[in-house]
């Protein structure tokens, strides 16, 4: 344990660098104080749907948001015919007559089209008549904000970099004036050939080293005159380079990566029954949750609050629970199958919140009013969401066992009763968080609504969960649910928080927990759901033939 600390600080240490160049500005967006880095990274991950932009033809690589920003905010124009929007939406791209088979277009191609003048004050009225939006509505939403974020942007009037002497809102690059305009131009002027050097590969190392100085030496002196102007709103130069090095390090990443190794060594430990994969399996498991707490300590601090008041963050801790879960049972009982089981739910958990920023989207965001308490967002919100994570370790199980029945339930009948028994403790583990959560959250909401229990979308549905694993639990403890009725169950019942956790933020969409509503997915939840419903009913039906014979 000694060594893999050691190495978790040299691993750390090579990230975690000073924040260089223009990253490092702070910039006022989205109710706080981030760095550029961030800002570039959010902005260009809403209208490219990446935060890196390569340019379709040429053999150039793929340039950093700080550099395209600096572009929009110099040549605008130059923009306009390039393919930088996406639209995934099909029937939003027939509707505006753009290619069907395209998935990035151009400003120009965007405000060409006749029916978006029409489609924009269509959303207009359906948002003052706060209706509900449908998928084609809220692509329509989307591009809305693509084509105001861009705007804004490169109006300068977005980019907010100098705080007030008085008041909260920040100064934008359009306000400017004075020493701040010049000074900030002197950074646009360095900017250029900048650009040149990087983009061009004949450039000398030393001719870079000379072009990147003067570039963040103009930069460190705007810094220095925007931080003069109120010290007390400037955020310390340790914070926005954390938040820099916590974009770039990607600790989630990492910790996915090492949940998969962890996988296959313990798959082969328990399917091959070599001893010399488990310590392995271990190892890299540890590392991985050391790296998933990291995120989560570093994304604590700069929020400052505990991480769970989106579906990316409830979801990364998810994750997060269910390895924290088999790893406590799999040291209890040793059986391989339940590290199994949670490094596969961990890794496919953190993998999902990689892979669409669009629906889960991962940007720090300001506390909704009602959930700033973080005495109660603590307790209550952790509790309920650190409850799912039992659960859908349980579902992880249940898939395991499931694949027993499939193969051989006479020649793995001892491994059965172990996934069985270790199902029913992942199930008591989830009802014991999910029933006190329940009781907390309707404290909170006498709290903040005046009243313990009302009967909306997201109390019912987790009412829902509690009283069918409760049933599930007493069903097997009165003997009415075999070991088969369990595993069945432990997949089939996901679906229930499945519908508390997604479905009534994402699919319902009403309710006071409107600062949890969402949009997209819906299709691929909707198969997840489905498919392992049909592989319960498959497997049931080939487990009655077989009995029957």
């Amino acid at each position: 344990m000694k060594h893999i600390f050691s190495f978790l600080i040299l691993f750390f240490s090579l990230h975690l660098q000073a924040a260089e160049g223009i990253s490092g500005l702070a910039v006022q967006d989205a109710g706080r104080i981030k760095p550029f880095d961030t800002f570039a990274r959010e902005s260009l991950q809403l209208i490219h749907g990446k935060d890196t932009f390569k340019m379709e033809k040429g053999n150039q690589p793929a340039r950093p948001a700080t550099e395209i920003l600096m572009t929009w905010l110099l040549q605008p124009g130059a923009w306009e015919k390039t393919p930088l929007f996406e639209i995934r939406y099909g029937e939003l791209k027939k509707g505006l007559k753009l290619p069907s088979e395209q998935r990035h277009f151009s400003y120009a191609e965007i405000m060409g089209a006749d029916r978006l003048p029409t489609l924009m004050q269509d959303l207009s009225s359906r948002l003052q008549a706060k209706e509900k939006l449908d998928p084609y509505f809220q692509a329509v939403q989307r591009l809305e904000s693509q084509l105001f974020t861009f705007r804004e942007i490169a109006a300068g009037r977005m980019v907010r970099l100098v705080p007030p002497k008085e008041g909260h809102t920040w100064k934008s690059v359009a306000e400017l004036d004075g020493e701040l305009q010049e000074k900030f131009m002197a950074i646009t002027q360095a900017f250029v050939p900048l650009l040149g050097v990087v983009v061009d590969p004949s450039s000398s190392s030393d001719r870079k080293k000379e072009v990147e100085s003067q570039f963040n030496g103009a930069v460190e002196k705007f810094k220095q005159s925007a931080r003069a102007e109120n010290p007390t709103l400037y955020p310390p130069e340790s914070r926005l380079d954390l938040e820099i090095h916590y974009n770039h390090f990607h600790p989630f990443k990492w910790s996915w990566i090492l949940y998969l190794l962890g996988t296959i060594c313990v798959f082969l430990a328990w399917i091959l029954g070599k001893e010399g994969f488990y310590k392995p399996a271990w190892i890299f498991v540890i590392l991985g949750f050391l790296l998933h707490t990291y995120g989560f300590g570093i994304r604590s601090y700069l929020a400052g609050r505990p991480p769970v008041s989106n579906m990316y963050e409830t979801v990364i801790w998810v994750g997060w629970g269910s390895v924290l879960f088999s790893m406590v049972i799999e040291a209890m009982y040793r059986w391989r199958f339940i590290l199994l089981a949670g490094t596969l739910v961990g890794s496919f958990c953190l993998i999902l919140a990689d892979l669409a920023p669009v629906i889960l989207d991962p940007s720090l965001q300001p506390l909704e009013p009602v959930l700033r308490n973080n005495f109660w967002l603590l307790i209550h919100v952790l509790t309920i969401t650190i409850s799912y994570a039992a659960f859908f370790l349980a579902f992880g199980l249940g898939d395991i066992g499931l694949i027993f029945y499939l193969k051989d339930e006479s020649k793995y009948r001892d491994r059965l009763k172990a996934i069985t028994l270790a199902i029913y403790r992942a199930m008591q583990i989830g009802v014991s968080l999910l029933a006190p959560g329940i009781i907390l959250g309707g404290i909170w909401a006498d709290y903040s609504w005046g009243r313990f229990w009302g009967w909306d979308p997201k109390e019912t549905w987790a009412l829902i969960a509690l009283l069918g694993y409760l049933a599930v639990l007493h069903g097997r403890l009165g003997g009415w649910l075999k070991d088969f009725g369990m595993v069945a169950s432990a997949v089939i019942t996901f679906s229930l928080v499945i519908m508390a956790w997604y479905g009534v933020n994402f699919v319902l969409g009403a309710g006071l927990h409107s600062y949890g509503f969402g949009a997209g997915g819906v299709g691929y939840v909707s198969v997840f759901v489905a498919l392992h419903l049909l592989f319960v009913i498959f497997v049931g039906v080939v487990r009655f033939g077989r009995l029957k014979k």
